[in-house]
């Protein structure tokens, strides 16, 4: 055995003179940090998670085969009761949109009915109403003088062109 150890090196040594690795060290070459092999660390995890593999892989070979047996024995069921199962999901899809809807209606109601009275205790208490109020009254008036000259001209002008 020692003669042939001493053929391996020699090959070895005959095979890295010409440029080519020997096939065990390419293999070595592609393990990180592996001078003597794998480690034993490495080796207990694949041989724990080996047999765990293969038994989800197993587990999921017969759920998927359980689910198209189940759905070819639905499919029939289901196309003879579709013109009743069809107008009861469409119903109870119905249903459930507009309790939704109701609900979403309910909270923007109590928010909004919410801030209206905060906003009025504020008003009450800080004169906050009355500003905001006093500057559209009195941007409102100067709208309606600006209006009113313009009125004013455009009707001095309709006048004046009607004039011979």
């Amino acid at each position: 055995m020692a003669d042939r150890d001493r053929g391996d090196r020699g090959d070895r040594d005959r095979h890295q003179q010409e440029g080519h690795q020997h096939p065990s060290d390419a293999i070595k070459s592609y393990l990180p940090g592996a001078k003597g092999g794998p480690s034993t660390s490495k080796v207990l995890a694949v041989v724990t998670l080996l047999p765990i593999g293969g038994v989800l892989v197993v587990l999921a070979a017969l759920t998927f085969t359980g689910t198209l047996i189940g759905l070819a024995l639905a499919t029939p069921v289901f196309v003879l009761f579709s013109p009743v199962l069809v107008p009861a999901a469409l119903t109870l899809g119905l249903a459930v949109t507009g309790f939704l809807t109701s609900g979403a209606f309910g909270i923007t109601a109590l928010s909004s009915l919410s801030w209206i009275v905060n906003f009025s205790r504020r008003a009450m208490g800080g004169g906050i109403v009355t500003e905001p109020i006093d500057y559209t009254r009195r941007r409102a008036a100067d709208t309606a003088g600006y209006m009113g000259q313009k009125a004013k001209e455009a009707g001095q002008r309709t006048q004046e062109a009607v004039r011979p």
